[in-house]
């Protein structure tokens, strides 16, 4: 993804070994000395690596020094199972740093989403860890010619992808698409979903997640990665926790599998929610 930019912009770009520590801490520093960096990680797996870093000097430098220093800084990690990269670099870590206060965390699913998203990341005080999944790196999009604050889009704002009354469906990144599949499939047999790109998890939109349960009054949060811990489990606690009133049926989560990335590739493949299974969870909540 960063092909082409040191020739073009200079020593604004370094192109370091792969040593997470060093790429993150440095960058921690640079953005408490007043810079906007952006650090990759190639595979969002290695998070843990700079686990610390990440978790106990960029989060909370804020906090600590008591707002006198923020960190605005970037890092850009690739996420995602499905392109059969094995157990060790196919993990979802965005679910990794839910539990962290002081992070934000942004998962767009669309050419359109990682531009306006990623801008509006760089411009942020605070960290933001960015996800960009793995499968969804061939799609084709639309993005200015030349930098354009038109097409920025903020941090906590969600897409409404497809508009429906029966079920609202939440799903990013991967999901989306295949929520979207399910959704054309579903449309044959009568049943029209509102699916939700939520695009950041933390900040997260719950107003848009609400307005659409009143009027479907049925949720189903497809979530890529094991079901324990993750961001769809906490909205769906959120839901049903405070939103009772508005569900005609359970909330639901569809997750992967509880179990390590298969290499194999059908492994994999059958680990993972596809449009059919969102539309099996779907028929099931029609019919409660």
């Amino acid at each position: 993804m960063t092909e082409g930019l040191q020739a073009r912009f200079g020593k604004r770009v370094r192109d370091t070994p792969i040593a997470e520590q060093a790429i993150v801490g440095m960058a921690v520093g640079a953005a408490i000395q007043g810079l906007r960096p952006v650090a990759e990680i190639m595979f969002a797996d290695f998070a843990g690596v700079c686990f610390d870093q990440i978790v106990n000097s960029a989060a909370k430098y804020r906090f600590t020094s008591g707002g006198q220093t923020s960190v605005p800084l970037t890092i850009c990690m690739a996420n995602g199972s499905g392109a059969g990269f094995g157990p060790q670099h196919s993990q979802m870590g965005e679910n990794w740093f839910l539990n962290i206060p002081g992070l934000k965390i942004v998962t767009p699913g669309t050419v359109e989403d990682h531009y306006g998203l990623l801008r509006s990341s760089i411009r942020d005080d605070n960290p933001v860890l960015f996800f960009t999944h793995k499968n969804l790196f061939a799609l084709k999009g639309r993005v200015p010619a030349e930098p354009s604050d038109e097409a920025l889009i903020v941090l906590g704002q969600a897409s409404v992808v497809t508009v429906g009354s029966a079920v609202t469906v939440v799903a990013n990144q991967q999901m989306r698409h295949r929520a979207v599949e399910a959704a054309q499939l579903l449309t044959e047999e009568g049943i029209d979903i509102e699916v939700i790109d939520p695009r950041t998890l933390v900040p997260f939109d719950m107003d848009t997640v609400i307005t659409s349960l009143s009027k479907t009054s049925r949720l189903l949060v497809v979530q890529e990665g094991p079901p324990d811990g993750g961001w769809g489990a906490t909205l769906v606690s959120r839901v049903a926790s405070q939103h009772f009133e508005l569900l005609d049926a359970p909330p639901t989560l569809l997750a992967s599998d509880n179990i390590s990335v298969p290499f194999a590739a059908s492994m994999e493949l059958a680990s993972i929610p596809d449009a059919a299974r969102i539309a099996t969870a779907v028929r099931q909540l029609v019919a409660y």
